[in-house]
């Protein structure tokens, strides 16, 4: 539902298309009834033009048909959308923090998302195709003979409401099957991996007696389906086929009421050319097609998982604060983060220093929710990082993410709805005015081959710029920039609202910081430059190197 409601303008759109669509039940009784009562009375003309009418009328139907798919793939489309988005959200979050990949995740992306989205749109078919027959037959019994409404009402109705009793079963029983199935195919599996075992423990008859129970429960569950099934098939009795029987068997008393030989036989086309076949679509369909996507949808919801809700943006600001954190690669690894504590406030300028492969980045990934400290914890405005908003904190690797698009939707992409304004002052404070002239302006093409990795940093720096977060930590984000691009957009992070954290790819970056975190694989060093240079022999080491070796050229 919450798919329909996103999109009400194409659900109006598809619903006006469908209505159109719905014209040739609407006039083909009284058509019928017209051509018929004008043939019994030897007028050819009229008979022909009411003909007339019904042919026109299956024309204006087809278009209204032909048209209704393009509002149906606008209502559609994000829905599958939205599903990817929560199965690849699901597959991250689980591979983040179990450190195992989601195998089962291409599986429901490439054949369960797809299942759903053609069954949904099958299914929404279905209910506009029943809704639109339904309405336009009864309309046209209204203006044909009011009166045979009270003896097709009625069957319709208690055929409905059969029906909808046994959906909520459906959907239980359905599940039920398809769950004994899969555990009977694992049980298989496992059976067939173990013969040589069950056989050398003498336990066949515990196995087959465990394997027989299993498949107890599926049979219970399919007679159970069967039972259900055989509900649908009365219910369709009742609604589909008992209102025709009640029109024949009425029709002397229709005649006698002034009902003539024509009105007789078109009501009898609404039932059986329109309120049946309907009713048997709308059963049928949510019976099999309806029955698949409950049970499908549910499955994908379940089994990508649902990463936990964030906690709202403070207004407060987005404090980070690690305590006693410690993070190992594995049970038995030695940690790469030990017993650190650090508090990194609202406005704070922080630069991360130490050889390569001391947990810099490690650090990083923990700082934003990432990674899950085996001991310790990790807060972001208050509440664990893993939960806490994700507008509120921004992590930009070594290695940039650009997409195609244009510039404007790679710049927006954090803050969607992005006044031009704020994406060229963006653009202009991390330095990448050049670029986008060069791209065409906000609305030139991005292609991420043709850019350079400097270039793909300049734009990942400003996308960050313009999101609403309030930490932002560049992991060596601009190491393929030149020292002086380097210093322009970190001095741009450094003097915008909320915290900046530095991963630093060149000492001058720890120079610019208000404070300097020195990694050693033993202890942490926190203080400033000068203070570091006199208490960390790490610090003094790191900057002497820098000064001997002068400002390498950086890799563009």
């Amino acid at each position: 539902m919450a798919a329909l409601r996103r999109r009400p303008r194409a659900l109006v759109a598809f619903g006006l298309w469908s209505a159109l669509g719905a014209v040739p039940v609407l006039v083909f009784g009284r058509s019928v009834a017209g051509a018929t009562d004008a043939f019994l009375a030897h007028r050819a003309g009229p008979a022909l033009a009411w003909l007339g009418v019904l042919a026109g009328a299956a024309v204006v139907g087809a278009v209204g048909a032909a048209r209704a798919y393009g509002p149906l793939a606008a209502v559609v489309e994000p829905f599958r959308d939205a599903l990817v988005r929560h199965v690849v959200r699901g597959a991250v979050h689980e591979s983040v923090h179990t450190e195992r990949a989601d195998d089962g995740a291409v599986a429901r992306l490439t054949q369960q998302v797809e299942i759903v989205r053609d069954t949904f749109a099958g299914l929404l078919n279905i209910v506009q195709g029943f809704v639109f027959t339904l309405v336009g037959a009864l309309v046209g019994l209204l203006t044909l003979m009011p009166v045979t409404l009270l003896l097709v009402v009625p069957p319709v109705v208690a055929g409905l409401g059969l029906f909808l009793g046994l959906v909520g079963r459906s959907i239980r029983r359905q599940r039920e099957l398809i769950l004994a199935e899969e555990r009977i195919a694992e049980s298989a599996t496992a059976l067939a991996g173990g013969l040589r075992d069950i056989a050398a423990c003498g336990a066949e008859d515990a196995v087959a007696a465990s394997a027989g129970r299993l498949i107890d429960a599926q049979a219970a569950a399919a007679r159970s389906m069967a039972r259900l099934a055989a509900g649908r098939t009365v219910a369709l009795a009742v609604g589909g086929r008992l209102p025709l029987l009640l029109v024949l068997g009425a029709a002397p008393w229709l005649v006698r009421h002034g009902a003539t030989p024509g009105v007789v036989l078109g009501s009898l086309t609404y039932v059986l050319q329109g309120l049946s076949p309907a009713l048997a679509t709308i059963i049928r369909g949510v019976g099999g097609s309806g029955l698949r996507l409950a049970v499908t949808l549910d499955r994908v919801m379940s089994a990508a998982g649902t990463p936990p809700a964030p906690h709202p943006a403070r207004s407060g600001g987005s404090e980070l604060a690690l305590r006693r954190v410690t993070f190992a690669y594995g049970p038995e690894a030695e940690p790469v983060v030990d017993a650190l504590s650090l508090r990194v406030p609202d406005g704070d300028h922080l630069a991360i220093v130490g050889p390569s492969g001391i947990g810099k980045s490690t650090l990083s990934r923990l700082a934003v929710g990432l990674l899950t400290p085996a001991h310790g914890s990790v807060t972001l405005g208050g509440v664990p990082a893993a939960e806490a908003d994700p507008s509120v904190r921004v992590l930009i690797p070594q290695e940039a993410y650009v997409f195609g698009g244009t510039l404007r939707e790679n710049l927006s992409y954090l803050r969607p709805g992005a006044s031009d304004h704020a994406l060229d002052r963006a653009v202009a404070a991390v330095g990448a005015g050049p670029l986008a002239e060069r791209l065409g302006g906000l609305d030139g093409t991005v292609d991420p081959a043709a850019l350079s990795a400097g270039e793909r940093q300049l734009v990942a720096l400003a996308r960050a710029y313009v999101s609403p977060a309030r930490l932002v930590i560049l992991d060596e984000a601009t190491c393929h920039l030149d020292a002086a691009a380097e210093e322009r957009a970190e001095r741009a992070f450094a003097a915008r609202p909320g915290a900046l954290m530095v991963i630093a790819h060149r000492m001058t970056s720890a120079r610019r910081a208000r404070r300097i975190l020195v990694l050693d694989g033993t202890r942490a060093w926190l203080g400033a430059h000068e203070d570091l240079l006199e208490d960390c022999p790490l610090y003094r080491e790191l900057h002497g190197h820098w000064t001997t070796e002068g400002r390498a050229p950086a890799v563009r």
